[in-house]
């Protein structure tokens, strides 16, 4: 049985055909009768639009991309990644918007922002984006962009959902200094990335106004296995009484170490890792963390988003709440 077509309905319904093209559509130029009238026609018909001749006459395609300038490795191993793809899925869900992944590591930019140029997406949200990754500029000036985090090279207009990356590492070192920790170290992540350098910041500050000094500072890029190689680097110069680990991940791997080397925590070393992800209760102890809601802001990058594509003015800037989550590594 063929499906049936927009002309047809519009006969159903003793209306025009640009009358059932502006129901479909969602416009309110339309009478209450005449609204309904069309609604009863594509119940009965079961009459579904026409995606592709849509898209060709409002030069929109009703998707989105995810960009994320990381390898694969990386995407499908971090439950970071996870949580916000299912926040931004979330958002979707009641919209008429698709999503399209796009995992960009390996590519100089060139397709993606070609793909972009081209009209695959209606916009773009985008996540982990590092200092070399210079094709995140051509993307903004190719579709509306929302940032993950804060961009590298910030400009004026930039749409960004994000966390206080300097007060959450603040919060985090205080607990190690609270619990009488003195010889405190960081593991952050590529300092290629903004909320890795907010977050030594975030150490350092608290450190500063304890009056104590750094005891090491080493970067990893996420990885359980990073967090187990800084561990071994600080290990090599002097033994940390804590260490805060910009990630869950990370510090994972940062417990693992400390355990082959013969150090208990938190008795020896205490650490608090970052994320409050599902990760923070396989440690062995369970990891004190700090939560940042990463579901909410995945859901809140895509709300920013689809806001802006329906010609709404959103907050440029959203800054969602952390909290210190305390369990027994800390």
């Amino acid at each position: 049985m063929s499906r049936p077509t927009i002309e047809e309905v519009a006969a159903a319904a003793g209306v025009s055909r640009s009358t059932v093209s502006r129901v479909v559509n969602g416009s309110t130029a339309v009478s209450p009768e005449a609204l309904a009238a069309v609604q009863r026609a594509i119940a009965d018909m079961n009459y579904v639009p026409n995606r592709a001749a849509r898209s060709l006459a409002s030069r929109q395609t009703h998707a989105i991309a995810l960009v994320v300038p990381e390898d694969t490795t990386r995407f499908f191993g971090d439950p970071f990644f996870a949580a916000i793809v299912a926040g931004i899925t979330g958002a979707l869900g009641a919209s008429d918007y698709l999503l399209n992944l796009l995992i960009a590591s390996d590519d100089p930019g060139d397709k993606v922002s070609a793909f972009m140029r081209n009209g695959g997406v209606d916009g773009a949200l985008i996540v982990s984006h590092h200092t070399s990754d210079a094709f995140i500029e051509r993307i903004a000036d190719a579709v509306p962009v929302v940032y993950g985090g804060r961009p590298v090279r910030p400009r004026d207009g930039d749409y960004v959902v994000d966390v206080d990356n300097v007060a959450a590492a603040r919060v985090a070192t205080r607990r190690l200094i609270a619990i009488g920790r003195t010889r405190i170290a960081t593991i952050s992540g590529p300092l290629t990335m903004v909320a890795s350098n907010d977050r030594v910041q975030g150490y350092r500050d608290a450190l500063a106004d304890a009056g104590l000094a750094p005891f090491a500072e080493e970067a990893g890029d996420y990885s359980e296995a990073s967090g187990a190689e800084a561990v071994r680097r600080i290990l090599a110069v002097g033994r940390p009484d804590g260490i805060f680990v910009a990630s869950d991940l990370m510090a994972r791997g940062a417990i693992m170490a400390l355990r082959v080397a013969g150090i208990r925590v938190p008795d020896d070393v205490a650490i608090v890792g970052f994320d409050d992800s599902a990760v923070a209760l396989t440690t062995d102890p369970p990891l004190t963390t700090i939560r940042q809601p990463m579901y909410a802001q995945g859901e809140a990058m895509a709300g920013v988003l689809l806001s802006r594509l329906a010609g709404e003015s959103p907050e440029r800037i959203t800054i969602l709440p952390t909290e210190l989550v305390v369990r027994a590594s800390a």
